[in-house]
């Protein structure tokens, strides 16, 4: 009898824990000046050195051109700009994260890459309340991790925003 509630107490136990574990996400995080933010892992197809894009005619302040990326033009986005940061300047750390969005290849600067994480899913909080001026519709949460608070991005929602114009109409509603 001991043997079969054993049994099923590690049964219980071992769910719980793969339970847990599903919950858990990997995010790569990275820099827009004083604040770090973590987008999806599985989003990230490679993270290469800034170089200029080609600018595009009468594109948004934010869109800073086109490179050609192994034989793909990739749209680069500048999400300093985009997201407002004060101030955006390139240096060395500067850096382009190539992006998987909807079957797209978009690239995004960002200030610096930090590293990769994972998170348990009880150390993500939904993100607060805002009026209705700021758009916290792209932050699926907040982590703290040590003395750090990282903002989580929803990078696909983000890039394929209407605002964007990187993916049209009939893509989105997908």
């Amino acid at each position: 009898m001991d043997m079969r509630n054993d049994a099923n107490h590690i049964a219980r136990h071992d769910s719980a824990r793969a339970a847990a574990q599903k919950a858990a996400a990997e995010f790569l995080t990275f820099r827009l000046g004083a604040e770090e933010y973590g987008i999806d892992i599985l989003r990230v197809q490679e993270i290469r050195s800034y170089e200029e894009p080609t600018r595009i005619a009468n594109a948004p302040h934010f869109i800073k051109g086109v490179v050609n990326l192994r034989g793909v033009i990739v749209p680069v986005v500048d999400l300093r700009i985009k997201l407002g940061c004060e101030k955006v300047e390139y240096n060395g750390f500067t850096v382009v994260i190539v992006l998987n969005v909807r079957g797209r290849v978009v690239g995004a600067v960002v200030d610096s890459v930090s590293d990769v994480l994972e998170l348990a899913g009880d150390l993500i909080k939904p993100a607060p309340e805002m009026n209705a001026t700021v758009d916290t519709g792209f932050i699926t949460g907040i982590a703290s991790v040590g003395e750090r608070m990282l903002i989580l991005m929803d990078i696909e929602a983000l890039m394929s925003s209407a605002d964007m114009g990187l993916m049209d109409t009939s893509q989105v509603l997908q």
